[in-house]
C-alpha cells in the first residue's frame, strides 16, 4: 500500500513507525520541519520530503498519483482539509483520513459534521480530542479501572484492573469466577500481565494481588466483576480538572451532571469563557502547581483529579504535587511516550496517551478486512482488536465453523462474540460463527494482525 502522511510530529511519525513495520507499505512523510524529517529519515524507512502537504507541486513530488491513502495528521485543521479535498480532485486518492483538532468543526450536530467533512472531501475522520473526553469521563464511571475500552456499539467493554485483597477472586483461580458472579453475568479474563510479564491465563491460573488483570463482559456488567478483582471503592462524586482547554470543557460540559465538578484554568479569558459557558462547574482562574490554591481548594477531599492542560511537565508536576496533598486518584494526559513509561504505575494513578489513542484510530482504518476496532494496550506492545465477520461457509474461513474449531494465530486470544443484543464469551466454544457477528481479541503479539487480516477476509466470489 502507498501511503502519504502529513505532519511528522508525535502522532504523524509514531504513525509511521507503526506502518513502515509493515510489509508491503511504501509510506513517505511531508512536513515543513526539515531537522524532523531528518531525524525521521535516520531512524523509519521510509521517504521523507520538505514541504507544504496541502501544496499540488508537493503531493505530486511525493507520489499522490499513484497512491492509494492519505493520512493528513498536522496540528494545523486547514492543512489537513484542504489536503484532502486537493487529493480528492487532483489525484483521486480513495482514502482520505484527516486530524480534526478544533470543536469548531464538531459540535453543529453529526449531519452537520457530516456535511462539513464531506465539503473537504474527508473519507474518515480522526478527532483526538473528542477520543480523549470519552476516555475519560469512562475512567470517571469506573474508579477502580486502569482502562476501559468499548466494542461492538458500547454492548461490551474490555477493563484493565489492578488486583487488589479483598477482592474474592484474588489468590482464587480463575475456574471460581463463574461461582462468584451472580447468575446471568458471565466475563472473560483475556490476559495477566505480573512484574510486566505477560500471562495467559487458563482456569487454573491463580490471581495474586498488584496483577494487571484484563477482562471483557457485557457493559453492563463491568462493575459487577470488577467487584471480584478488588474491594469496593467509595463512588466519585467531587472532580478537579487541570486546564481549561478543548479537552478540559468537553469533559466538564459532558459530565457536571453527574459530579461536583472544579475546573482550574491559568488564562484569565479563557476562565470567563468557562464561567460562561459551563453550567454547574465551579471555574476557578490560577495555576494548578499553585500549592495554595489546590489547598484553599480542600485538594484532600477530592476523588479524581485530572490534569489536561497542553504542556506534559505542568500535567505531572500538578499531578504530583494534588497526589501528595491528598487527591485520591490522580489521571494524567502525557503526549511524550518515554514519559509514559516511566510515570505509569508510580505516584500517578493513570496516565493517558493521546498520540497511542489516535494511532489506534488510524489503524483501524488501515487494517485489511472489516476492522471496526483497535486499542493499542501496553503502550503500543499488544492490541484488543474488534473485527465483523462476512461471508457464507463458502466465501469465508470462520463462517458456518464453531469458535472452538477456528485455529487462531498464536498470540491472538479470543476474548468474545457479540451478535445482536447478546455478549457471548470466549471461553463458550460451541457457537457456530455468523454472517455479520463481531468478535473481539486480546493480541499479545501485533504481528500475529496480519494473519488475524487473512483470517477474516471474505473469498473474492463473495463480491461476484
Amino acid at each position: 500500500m502507498k501511503i502519504i502522511i502529513l505532519g511528522s510530529g508525535q502522532v504523524g511519525s509514531t504513525v509511521a513507525q507503526n506502518l513502515a513495520a509493515m510489509p508491503n507499505n511504501d509510506v513517505t512523510i511531508i512536513d515543513t520541519d526539515e531537522n524532523a524529517l531528518r531525524n525521521i529519515s535516520t531512524r523509519l524507512d521510509v521517504q521523507t520530503i520538505v514541504g507544504n502537504g496541502a501544496s499540488p507541486s508537493i503531493l505530486q513530488s511525493a507520489g499522490a498519483d499513484d497512491c492509494d491513502m492519505l493520512l493528513a495528521l498536522t496540528r494545523h485543521d486547514e492543512t489537513n482539509l484542504a489536503a484532502c479535498r486537493i487529493a480528492a480532485d487532483l489525484f483521486n486518492i480513495p482514502n482520505r483520513i484527516a486530524r480534526v483538532r478544533l470543536s469548531d468543526y464538531l459540535e453543529f450536530g453529526n449531519e452537520e459534521e457530516r456535511l462539513v467533512l464531506e465539503a473537504f472531501a474527508v473519507t474518515d475522520s480522526i478527532h483526538p480530542e473528542q477520543l480523549v473526553t470519552e476516555r475519560m469521563a469512562s475512567l470517571l464511571s469506573y474508579t477502580s479501572a486502569l482502562q476501559v475500552l468499548r466494542f461492538a456499539d458500547d454492548k461490551a467493554r474490555m477493563a484493565v484492573v489492578q488486583a487488589h485483597n479483598g477482592g474474592l477472586l484474588v489468590n482464587q483461580p480463575i475456574s471460581l469466577v463463574g461461582k462468584h458472579l451472580p447468575d446471568g453475568v458471565d466475563c472473560q479474563i483475556c490476559a495477566i500481565y505480573r512484574n510486566n510479564r505477560l500471562i495467559v491465563p487458563t482456569a487454573e491460573t491463580v490471581i495474586i494481588e498488584g496483577d494487571e488483570v484484563f477482562f471483557l463482559a457485557d457493559s453492563r456488567h463491568v462493575k459487577t466483576v470488577m467487584r471480584e478483582l478488588r474491594p469496593l471503592e467509595q463512588r466519585t462524586r467531587r472532580v478537579m480538572i487541570a486546564g481549561g482547554g478543548n479537552i478540559g470543557y468537553r469533559l466538564a460540559k459532558q459530565v457536571e451532571n453527574l459530579y461536583d465538578i472544579k475546573i482550574i484554568e491559568h488564562n484569565p479569558n479563557r476562565a470567563e469563557w468557562l464561567a460562561e459557558n459551563l453550567d454547574s462547574s465551579l471555574v476557578l482562574q490560577g495555576s494548578a502547581t499553585d500549592e495554595n490554591l489546590l489547598s484553599h481548594e480542600y485538594i484532600d477531599e477530592i476523588d479524581v483529579f485530572l490534569a489536561l492542560t497542553n504542556d506534559d511537565e505542568n500535567n505531572i508536576m500538578a499531578s504530583l504535587l494534588a497526589k501528595d496533598l491528598g487527591a485520591k486518584r490522580v489521571i494524567t494526559i502525557i503526549n511524550r511516550s518515554r514519559y509514559v513509561d516511566l510515570l505509569e504505575g508510580n505516584q500517578i494513578d493513570i496516565v493517558v496517551s493521546p498520540h497511542m489513542m489516535t494511532i489506534g484510530n488510524i489503524l483501524t482504518h488501515i487494517r485489511l478486512g472489516d476492522v471496526a476496532a483497535v486499542h493499542p494496550l501496553r503502550r503500543g506492545h499488544a492490541e484488543a482488536v474488534e473485527v465483523i465477520v462476512h461471508g457464507t461457509p463458502e466465501t469465508s474461513a470462520l463462517v458456518g465453523r464453531r469458535v472452538s474449531e477456528v485455529k487462531w494465530p498464536s498470540g491472538c486470544h479470543f476474548a468474545a462474540l457479540v451478535r445482536g443484543e447478546e455478549v457471548t464469551m470466549g471461553h463458550k466454544g460451541d457457537e457456530k460463527l455468523q454472517d455479520g457477528d463481531h468478535l473481539i481479541f486480546f493480541v499479545s503479539r501485533r504481528r500475529v494482525v496480519r494473519e488475524l487480516e487473512k483470517l477474516i477476509q471474505v473469498k473474492v466470489g463473495f463480491f461476484g
